[in-house]
């Protein structure tokens, strides 16, 4: 589900996109720092994001430099690491670990299941750390899949339940952004369920797999419908930023 906050490296400056990519190999270096290669393989563009917005928000104070990289050797590549690095790195480990599980339940898939064994033991390390939080995630999701099985197909309902997951990973300090924060991952959330959703809908009808946007697949005004429901989605996250 993961994957789709991701840069638009066209409309960036080179400047720009080095200091994202520093925080994309920071996260990465963190990842292998704290659970190894096996966390380092779960990296997304999605906690790079979060790092990114955090970081922006509090302004930690933050150690750069440059590294070589094994699937990058051409060169040694800027990294950045603060404080919040370490957060995102957790929260990426144990959304991995979730996804794996999930995989596994809903399509039997072995190296899922695998990399699920493969990850238990660190993700038990990052979830002992924020213990309240995980918490709260572990039900969410746990609604969440009850409910796909379940065959409901009340698109804000099921993009909600997801939107609130992400709302406890953006809301990292529980202070007076929360609010704020809270919101951007929500819609965020919204956004990327409804995203997977659309990217998956022509499969998951031809193998009757579930999917809360099959009863609306086929329909002329399918494509038209998904816009705007993407696009109000991005509209709220963007408000809050």
């Amino acid at each position: 589900m993961f994957g789709y906050v991701v840069v638009n490296k066209s409309e960036l400056k080179f400047r720009e996109f080095e200091v994202y990519q520093s925080y994309y190999c920071g996260l990465c270096r963190e990842l292998k720092r704290k659970y190894g290669v096996r966390g380092q393989v779960t990296l997304t563009y999605d906690m790079t994001f979060l790092l990114m917005v955090l970081s922006g928000l509090y302004e930690p104070r933050e150690q750069k430099g440059t590294c070589r990289c094994v699937v990058h050797p051409g060169g040694k590549h800027p990294v950045r690491r603060n404080e919040i690095t370490e957060y995102a790195a957790d929260m990426n480990l144990l959304m991995a670990y979730y996804k794996c599980q999930d995989d596994w339940s809903d399509e039997k898939k072995v190296g899922r299941a695998l990399l699920s064994v493969l990850l238990r033991k660190k993700s038990r390390r990052a979830a002992a750390i924020y213990r309240g939080k995980v918490n709260r995630m572990a039900g969410l999701l746990q609604k969440l899949y009850q409910k796909e099985k379940d065959g409901i197909v009340n698109l804000d309902e099921m993009a909600g339940c997801f939107g609130e997951i992400m709302a406890e990973l953006f809301d990292y300090r529980q202070d007076v952004w929360s609010p704020h924060l809270r919101k951007m991952g929500f819609y965020l959330g919204k956004f990327i369920y409804l995203m997977d959703a659309y990217d998956d809908v022509e499969e998951d009808t031809r193998n009757g797999s579930y999917n809360p946007l099959k009863e609306f697949w086929g329909k002329p005004d399918f494509e038209e419908k998904s816009r705007q429901m993407l696009t109000m989605m991005m509209a709220e996250c963007c408000r809050e930023f």
